[in-house]
Parts: C-alpha cells; structure tokens; sequence
C-alpha cells in the first residue's frame, strides 16, 4: 500500500528557463509554486537562501497546463455484454502518467451495479491521493441516478457535482428520454448550476441514431434553455454526427469530441473532426477533446449485438493531442481543447486550465519532442523524468 502523506512536499518549487505556453505562448519563464498554487511567473526569478526551494531545471523544454479530461469513467464502465464486460475502475498512476492533473468522473450504460455515491467516493480518493477530481450526476438512462434524490440538490449542494451526464440521446442503448424529459433536465441542471454556483452542464452521450442532435436542438430553440447549457460528446461517432455537431455549434453550441487513439473505431477519427469543424469556421474556442477512458468500446452487428469490446485509455487525450499538433495545429490552439475550454465548461477556470498566478500548479514539463517529462498536480511532482514518483493508495 501506498503511503499518500504529503509532508514531504515542499512549501516551494522553482521551474527555471522553461518555454512555457499559458496555454498562450509565453515564451521563456520562470515559475515559482507556494504550496499548491503558482505564485510567480517570470522571466527569471531568484529567491533568498532561506526559502530552500526545489528547483526543477526546464531549459530546452515546454511547460503547459495540465490536461482537463471532462469524460472519464473513474469506476469503470461496459456491462453491455453481461457481467463479464464491466471494464475496471482507473487509478492514479494511469491519469497522471497521461498527462491529465484533473478528471471530471461518470457513470455509463450501467448504473444497476454502479452508483453515483460510488463515483463520488472514488473522486475524493483521487482527490486525496493528489489530483482534482469532479463528477456528474446521473447516467444514461431515466430516472436519473442521483445522490440525494433531487439532480437539482446534487448540483446546487454536493461540491464535486458539476453537472449531469452522461445522458444518453439517439442511442439503442438509452431511455429514449422524451422532449418534455430532456427539458426538465437541463432546467434541473441549470437551477441547480445557479444555486450553487456551479456550471450545471448537461453533458449528453450521443448515439448513432437517425435522429443525431435533434432532440437536443429542439429544446434549445423551443425553451429558454441557452444552448451553452449542454456539451453533447461522441460527435465523432460517424461522419453524418459530426456533420451535424458542426450545424450544432454554428447556432453557438459547445462541442465535445472524443479521443480515438489507435484502437476507437470512430470515422472520423478526433484529429479529423476537429480539423473539419475548424475548416468550417468552428472557433476554437468551442471544441474541446475528452478521453472516455475506462468505458467499454463496444461494437455493435445491425441487431445490435457486441461483437467486438475495448476499454477506453485516458493516455489517447495526450496522444492525440500530439497528433493535432504534428497535423499543423498550434500548440496554443491545441492546448486549448484539453486545457483551457474544458475547465471553462466545467466551471472550473478559475483555478484549473491555465497558467496563471494564483491558480493551482497543475502542468506538465515536456521534451522537445512534445513527450511527457514530469507532471505536477497542485505542485506535488507526480511523474518525473518520465516516471511515476506518487503512486495510489493500494497501487503496487
């Protein structure tokens, strides 16, 4: 068992001489971390003797943000073949040697065996053990699964629920939720958003259904619910989806499009879809690149049988991430997709997705070809030198 005392994190740390993107270019920089917070970003800071920091030398290398995966299964997923299929729960060591300091945490298909009070357990250990951890309240299917019987109160009182999700539409697998269901639902979710000061996100699971968005682009022109109100995911899911996920985000709508890596059999594949809503005029700045990770990928025959099943991997959201920017993409504009717009979805910007004075030391020191040095999580030195220095609580 792994010990998760934090005494031996120092108050201070130094990291000199690093390019460091905010995820805006900054260029060379010095920063100084306070505990868990970015205290100074400079182009060369020194400090009295007496501070006695941790200096960590970053010269020729990358400093960004920390990744912000709004799309995880922390306790697993699958089950859509029988008990055997239930994949596993994620530990720690797996997310941060991803990349990834903060993780937004869901249930799937199956919320028989597993329940919102479970995720919510499993987002404190994460916490505790170093990283940020967030959930959503609810599952694919109606009722919704909740923790205090209300998705409202869950929302507006529980403090790691951000929103609902995720909510499966235009699948063979949902509840097949009614216009009238998914309007009370985002109303819950924004009532309970506003009351307790949270995003409210509805985070929307999409099928490959005939139907697409439509049921969510009905609530949105026929109610009062603002469409930043729902983040719709899987939108890479066939060609026809993305298609009509590039109609979605013209009316001004967010989009969410999942990490493919080497073995999702999505058309088109993340890099694609990103590409095709940039060439169509998308900005930015409402896209955003989530895992999936620890959910089952199953591949369905045309009676909708499984015949084939994966497990999702949180490490696909860097590799594709490398891969947006070897296809010419920025690095300031491919940082925002996993960094700074999933923290401002989530409602977490004012402390996650960026670097910033005041906000937590959550980022990454890469090489100079773009692989993972050593990662922070609010300034506890996680990966270094491309090895796991903190391990979870019963992780070998």
């Amino acid at each position: 068992m792994q010990s998760t005392d934090h005494r031996e994190q120092p108050m201070f740390t130094l990291i000199t001489g690093g390019t460091v993107y905010a995820p805006e270019k900054l260029g060379r920089r010095d920063i100084l971390i306070a505990g868990r917070v970015i205290a100074r970003i400079a182009e060369k800071i020194e400090l009295p003797a007496e501070f006695k920091p941790r200096v960590i030398h970053a010269a020729g290398k990358t400093i960004v943000p920390g990744f912000v995966d709004l799309h995880v299964h922390l306790l697993g997923g699958g089950g859509e073949a029988g008990p055997w299929s239930r994949t596993p729960e994620i530990t720690l060591s797996k997310i941060t040697h991803a990349g990834v300091t903060t993780v937004l945490g869901l249930l799937g298909t199956d919320d028989v065996s597993r329940r919102p009070e479970t995720l919510l357990a499993k987002a404190m250990q994460l916490e505790q053990e170093g990283i940020s951890a967030y959930i959503y309240s609810g599952s694919y299917q109606l009722p919704l699964a909740t923790i205090t019987g209300s998705l409202r109160k869950d929302i507006a009182l529980i403090p790691k629920v951000v929103g609902v999700g995720e909510v499966a539409v235009s699948d063979h697998r949902s509840s097949q939720p009614s216009f009238d269901e998914l309007c009370r639902i985002a109303a819950e979710a924004r009532v309970g958003g506003m009351l307790g000061g949270k995003a409210g996100l509805v985070h929307l699971h999409m099928g490959a259904g005939a139907r697409r968005l439509d049921p969510i682009i009905r609530v949105v022109k026929e109610t009062e619910i603002p469409i930043g109100q729902f983040l719709p995911t899987h939108l890479n899911r066939t060609r026809a989806l993305m298609e009509h996920a590039i109609e979605f985000a013209r009316m001004g709508g967010h989009i969410d499009i999942t990490a493919t890596g080497k073995d999702l059999h999505f058309h088109p594949t993340s890099v694609e879809a990103i590409q095709m809503a940039l060439d169509a005029g998308i900005p930015v700045d409402q896209i955003t690149l989530s895992s999936d990770s620890n959910g089952s990928m199953p591949i369905f025959d045309a009676k909708g049988n499984v015949v084939k099943l994966g497990v999702g991997d949180i490490k696909c959201l860097f590799d594709d991430w490398q891969q947006l920017v070897k296809a010419g993409l920025s690095i300031e504009d491919s940082l925002k997709i996993v960094t700074s717009n999933p923290a401002q979805r989530a409602g977490l910007a004012a402390s996650k997705g960026s670097l910033e004075t005041g906000k937590d030391a959550d980022l990454l020191i890469l090489n100079r070809d773009l692989t993972i040095d050593s990662v922070l999580a609010k300034g506890r030195l996680m990966v270094g030198r491309g090895k796991i220095t903190v391990k979870g609580t019963f992780e070998e």
